[in-house]
């Protein structure tokens, strides 16, 4: 009843620590190349992504209801290793491990929306792909852009809400003994337990969210392919099997590169070293970012052939402006 008690009208003073203490690795000898690793893979996430964004937004044939979603996702993991990596990068390598309290929620906030939208996407995408093979012909019904637009924004809507609310509850809670978040980032679990006062609201929280955005998001996703899988049973030839099979490759392979480490450390998260946890965590956090683009690109025929357009435009106008120079 603690968290009502400011809306009662009663006086309740909260412990709030001028900052946090964010201890990361414990005892590993030169651990600052790995964050130097770190840096190097937010730099090629960054590119990768804004090339995938500049391909979609420069190729009219990419301006399809799929694609918005695509764009959404690489606008998603930029912004993911944007407000994860710099921050640890800054509190890490440059050795500034005291984080003011506001800042460290804030830092909170940004990151759990990001890796949420990344989940979400997944969802989306998964539904698209169920739709596309299970009903084709009703396709161009279902899947219109404002369909596809309605849904990103309800997506960003629900994990704004959800991670705001998280975030909120934490501001209740009363920090008198220990600071230190034995994490690479300001990490919910590891900051509600902290606390000294009844963090059940958080905890709550807590379990909530893992449901809504880890837990629902691969049911559904297992549910949607066993329903591809059924309407492929359907199809009489091996080959359009294998062809509607082959659109499905490039979003299975998302979902295995985020889901599959994230369930190893939720479902072993007691058994394993807090070392190997944190190095398990930060990459499944920063490596879907950096690898989404690349296998979009090598899987899915329309960008390849995006990219080859672009290209041979490129080279041509590169040549016509030789052309003219030498005139």
């Amino acid at each position: 009843m603690e968290l009502f008690n400011s809306a009662l009208g009663k006086n309740i003073t909260f412990e709030r620590p001028a900052y946090f203490i964010m201890s990361g690795f414990i005892g590993i000898p030169h651990v600052k190349y790995y964050y130097i690793f770190l840096c190097f893979v937010y730099i090629f996430s960054v590119l990768a992504n804004t090339a995938v964004m500049a391909v979609i937004c420069l190729d009219p044939n990419l301006r399809t209801p799929k694609y918005i979603i695509v764009f959404n996702l690489a606008f998603t993991d930029l912004f993911s290793n944007s407000a994860l990596v710099p921050k640890v990068l800054d509190v890490f390598l440059f050795n500034h491990h005291h984080i003011p309290y506001n800042d460290c929620l804030t830092f909170l906030f940004f990151c759990y929306t990001c890796l949420s939208m990344q989940s979400l996407n997944l969802v989306a995408l998964s539904y698209d792909r169920l739709i596309a093979i299970s009903y084709p012909l009703q396709y161009r019904v279902k899947i219109t852009h404002r369909f596809m637009f309605s849904v990103v924004a309800s997506l960003w809507l629900s994990v704004v809400t959800v991670v705001l609310i998280a975030t909120g509850l934490l501001t209740r809670l009363s920090f008198c003994q220990s600071v230190v978040i034995r994490s690479y980032f300001c990490d919910h679990g590891q900051l509600y337990r902290l606390a000294c006062n009844d963090s059940t609201p958080s905890f709550i929280m807590s379990n909530l969210s893992l449901a809504l955005i880890l837990w629902f998001p691969l049911i559904f996703i297992l549910c949607t392919y066993l329903s591809i899988s059924y309407a492929l049973s359907k199809v009489t030839t091996v080959q359009g099997r294998v062809k509607a099979l082959k659109t499905c490759t490039a979003h299975l392979s998302l979902v295995a590169i985020y889901f599959i480490p994230i369930l190893v450390t939720f479902m072993f998260g007691r058994n394993i070293p807090p070392n190997a946890r944190i190095i398990n965590l930060s990459l499944s956090s920063v490596f879907p970012p950096m690898l989404n683009p690349i296998i979009y690109v090598l899987q899915t025929q329309e960008i390849k052939e995006s990219v080859r357009k672009l290209l041979k435009i490129r080279k041509k106008s590169g040549i016509k402006v030789k052309k003219v120079i030498i005139k």
